[in-house]
């Protein structure tokens, strides 16, 4: 299994074979916590209009979720935060399609997806699931994409999250705690840790930077003209 290791908006356009796509601030960390609230489906679009035309056209019951370079977009339900999101929980979410869009993650995979096998979107909170689905499924190449900072920019905790999935895939050794050092005093996180607005709770942090809060891996699928976040069933051990 080749392991190739990309980065930012680049990256998701050069991956192939079985890309991963990495957004731990915030992204794929929403997105498995919106299936744990009860989402009954998540669409990704890249542009909020498609949001705004969904709930209009298609589902006036729809969730929009999402951000614009991590400001709010008005008229959307939330914001990308999953303190947030734990917030509102089922009474929002439960039985709902949500639309989900984002500068770095959700883009990341709507560019990979065409010139891909397979996408999975990955975080902390899904990292080992997703190595245990790749071990399983032994694909000859997989692109890991840390997605960054508004897919222009390195982040380290998505950096961080690519060298715990390498690591779980027969890679190089990796220290969680050592990590953590790094990823907090960078800006990615003091952004949050300032708690200077209110759509960058500090909360996030703390639950971004979970390992494994779910069994199971998410996969990119397009279905039915549209681009969906879908849970797999977790691996058997």
């Amino acid at each position: 299994m080749e392991i190739r290791r990309l980065s930012m908006a680049e990256g998701a356009a050069a991956a192939r074979g079985t890309a991963v796509i990495i957004d731990v601030f915030r992204a794929f960390t929403c997105e498995p916590l919106m299936l744990h609230c009860g989402a009954r489906r998540i669409i990704l679009e890249g542009e909020p209009a498609a949001g705004f035309a969904y709930r209009a056209e298609v589902d006036p019951e729809a969730v929009l979720v999402g951000e614009v370079n991590e400001v709010p977009i008005p008229g959307f339900d939330l914001t990308n935060s999953p303190w947030l999101i734990l917030q509102r929980g089922r009474e929002l979410f439960a039985g709902r399609t949500v639309v989900h869009r984002t500068t770095s993650g959700v883009t990341g995979a709507i560019t990979a997806l065409p010139r891909c096998d397979e996408v999975l979107l990955a975080s902390f909170a899904t990292a080992g699931a997703t190595a245990a689905h790749i071990l399983a499924r032994r694909p000859q190449v997989v692109s890991i994409v840390a997605m960054g900072i508004r897919s222009t920019a390195p982040a380290p905790e998505d950096e961080a999250c690519g060298d715990l999935i390498e690591s779980l895939l027969g890679g190089r050794p990796y220290d969680h705690t050592a990590t953590l050092a790094t990823i907090l005093a960078h800006e990615t996180a003091q952004k949050f840790l300032r708690a200077d607005k209110p759509h960058l709770p500090a909360e996030d942090v703390s639950l971004c930077l979970q390992r494994d809060l779910f069994n199971f891996p998410l996969q990119a699928r397009a279905t039915d003209g549209r681009i969906e976040a879908m849970p797999l069933p977790p691996m058997q051990t």
